[in-house]
């Protein structure tokens, strides 16, 4: 089958040398990335550059992206092109739009203006004692997965820290129908470590728990081969 996946974690310029990141490191996509070409499957990787990637192979082609909107331009332009999306790269959930001292923002009246600025230093002052960054909210990809292929499998991630069981897979069923998904894998941070990562297959009717990065990519190839039975 050809498969899209996903990895790593995207990046949010704040200006040309700060930034807005998270800890994602694509290991998880380069295990479940190598798992599927290990049997057999075209695979696309869009990742981004500092995540860790699987050695080359003649089913593999990788896509760089930095942000979460060169991850919509890429995945728009693949989608279509794909039977199966891994969505497993941690996407920002809002991007820097301007920042600025804070006694500039106490003097106005009118804080959605500060939405429709811009910083165009390239470097941003760092003379003030306190600084303000205005974000706004990113579009959730995942949401936009079904109008762009109306028959793909689509496969995501949910990630909450700290919860109960019941609530993640709460979250994660919610996740499954508002995105027209086939499977949410839910994790909860703190059962993710070097050794160990505890994740929770949700589909419509099931569950599965797994304690593994490699016990997440073999069931996940069980799961995507019977997509193709």
């Amino acid at each position: 089958m050809k498969i899209l996946v996903t990895s790593g974690g995207t990046s949010e310029a704040i200006d040309s040398v700060r930034s807005i990141t998270n800890h994602s490191t694509g290991r998880l996509g380069k295990i479940i990335t190598e798992t599927l070409l290990a049997a057999g499957h075209e695979i696309c990787l869009i990742t981004t550059k500092r995540a860790v990637k699987p050695e080359a192979h003649p089913n593999l082609s990788i896509r760089e992206i930095n942000n979460t909107n060169d991850l919509l331009l890429e995945m728009k332009e693949q989608i279509p092109n794909y039977q199966v999306l891994i969505h497993s790269m941690a996407v920002s959930d809002y991007t820097p739009v301007y920042m600025t001292g804070l006694e500039e923002v106490q003097a106005s009246s009118n804080l959605e203006e500060f939405l429709s600025k811009q910083n165009h230093q390239a470097k941003i002052s760092s003379t003030d004692k306190v600084q303000v960054l205005f974000l706004k909210k990113s579009p959730k990809i995942i949401s936009l997965v079904k109008e762009w292929n109306p028959t793909i499998h689509l496969i995501g991630f949910k990630l909450l820290v700290d919860v109960t069981e019941d609530h993640l897979v709460e979250i994660a069923r919610k996740n499954l129908i508002k995105n027209q998904a086939d499977l949410i894998i839910a994790n909860d941070l703190t059962q993710i470590s070097a050794d160990q990562h505890r994740a929770i297959f949700v589909e419509k009717d099931h569950l599965q728990t797994v304690y593994t990065k490699k016990e997440i990519a073999e069931l996940l190839l069980e799961k995507i081969q019977a997509y193709d039975s």
